[in-house]
């Protein structure tokens, strides 16, 4: 795919409403939630990244501070037309290259079990045994920067 539009925006850009719908169609309508009954207060700290092509937001993730040497990866989600096409995968390494020149040495996420193939071919490895969120089986990941 193309290089996409990488932008940060906050939860005041005119984006979020396109984010916040993409992770609820992605993420959540599928295991029959509502993202509106979430907490969202990170997404005021946390920072949003996002990959617009032709203008819409069609790939978005939130990147968490952990501490002074690790960033957490949450809420990645593509719209359902582009994926696998490259677009989660630009801005994944979108995302590394920002924590690193940030000064963060390990990338640290909460992989859903049907995304493990995706992020170890990003080569994340995983750590621990598999645990439950959200309802669904996860396991930690994590990669050097």
């Amino acid at each position: 795919m193309e290089n996409l539009e990488i932008i940060t925006i906050t939860p005041s850009s005119p984006e979020y409403a396109e984010v916040f719908g993409l992770r609820d169609e992605i993420l959540r309508k599928p295991l029959g939630m509502s993202l509106k009954n979430d907490d969202l207060s990170r997404d005021h700290t946390d920072i949003i990244l996002v990959g617009k092509h032709n203008g819409s937001v069609i790939v978005c993730l939130m990147l968490h501070h952990l501490d002074d040497t690790q960033m957490q990866l949450r809420q990645m989600a593509v719209h359902s037309q582009w994926q696998g096409k490259g677009a989660g995968k630009q801005l994944v390494q979108a995302a590394e290259k920002l924590a690193a020149d940030r000064g963060y040495k390990t990338m640290v996420l909460h992989a859903r079990k049907t995304a493990l193939g995706f992020y170890a071919a990003m080569n994340y490895g995983t750590s621990g045994s598999e645990f439950e969120e959200v309802g669904i089986p996860h396991y930690i990941m994590l990669k050097d920067l």
